[in-house]
Parts: C-alpha cells; sequence; structure tokens
C-alpha cells in the first residue's frame, strides 16, 4: 500500500507563490488554509525558502529577521526570491516549477557563539560576520560535516579571509518539506 506523500502547507505555500508569480506575475495574499493549518503563521519570523532541482541547489533566499507581518507572507517573499533574485543562478522558469524540491526554514533566534566548541554543523546554523561582510549558513547543509568546513565556507561566502577576526552567531531551525 502506498502512503499518501503530505507535502508541508509552507512548502505548498511556497510552491504556490512561486507558480503564481512565474505564471501570471502576481504575488499571492497568504491563504486562511494556511493560519487554519498552522496557527504560528500568523507571526512573524525569518525564514529561508530554499529550490532544488534533480538535486542540486537552484536558488536559496531568506531572512535572518522578519521583514513581513507574518510567517506565511515572510513565506511568500522569500520563495519568489529564491527562484528569481538569487544572484548566483539563473531565474526559474515556469516549466521547472514541478521539478523542484522545496524546502522551507524557520529560524529560531540567534546567539553569539562564545567558543567553537557550542558548534555543530547538523544542528546550528551560523552567521559570520567580520566589519560589513556577513555570510549565513544553515544548518545540516549536505557535505558540511565539521565545524571547519562549515567557517571555512562561511569565511568565503563573505569574503573573509582565514585569519581575519570573526564574530560568529549561531541559530536553529525548524525545517519542513
Amino acid at each position: 500500500m502506498d502512503l499518501p506523500i503530505i507535502i508541508h502547507p509552507l512548502v505548498r505555500l511556497a510552491t504556490e507563490a512561486i507558480g503564481t508569480y512565474l505564471s501570471r506575475q502576481l504575488i499571492i495574499e497568504p491563504p486562511e488554509h494556511v493560519f487554519a493549518d498552522m496557527p504560528e503563521a500568523r507571526s512573524p519570523a525569518g525564514a529561508f525558502v530554499c529550490l532544488k532541482r534533480a538535486g542540486q541547489l537552484r536558488g536559496c533566499i531568506g531572512t535572518l529577521e522578519p521583514g513581513q507581518a507574518t510567517l506565511a507572507a515572510e513565506v511568500i517573499h522569500n520563495a519568489i526570491g529564491a527562484a528569481q533574485r538569487d544572484r548566483r543562478f539563473p531565474p526559474v522558469e515556469l516549466w521547472e516549477v514541478e521539478e523542484l524540491s522545496i524546502s522551507v526554514d524557520v529560524l529560531g533566534s540567534s546567539e553569539p557563539v562564545p567558543d567553537l566548541a557550542d558548534l555543530d554543523p547538523l544542528r546550528f546554523g551560523i552567521i559570520l560576520r567580520s566589519g560589513t561582510r556577513q555570510s549565513v549558513l544553515l544548518p545540516d547543509i549536505e557535505g558540511i560535516q565539521s565545524v571547519a568546513e562549515q567557517l571555512a565556507i562561511a569565511r568565503e561566502k563573505a569574503g573573509v579571509g582565514p585569519d581575519e577576526p570573526v564574530e560568529l552567531h549561531r541559530f536553529q531551525v525548524l525545517r519542513f518539506y
């Protein structure tokens, strides 16, 4: 017996937002069913929306702090951003939407990292800052198994050399597929 595939309401919302934007150039309003399925989507929260196609990253945009009135609106905004404004990739085309694997990460609050022993790349994402340069890495990224790898990638992403001083914060996420 095949079990039904259950797609999280925030992932359905991100998919709908991308499809509607690409097909009609419209930004949807959060539908009431999202709030019925997930009442906490009425509260503001930072969130990342990541898109993969054939197992490869196709776009990922997010916010550390909420920029929208609700989590649902944040997901809509960041889903469209991941599909259209991630500078690392060309914009997603409508035909690709059905081939996308979408995840939504809802961010918890961040806290300073006093010691590298307090990091775990599978459990914590990091915010790395050095002067005006900053990078963010989500937790549990495929291929990142150690704190050293996580820091090296965050430094490279921010354009920060290996010997430059940095300020680190960590955060946890709730990840939905």
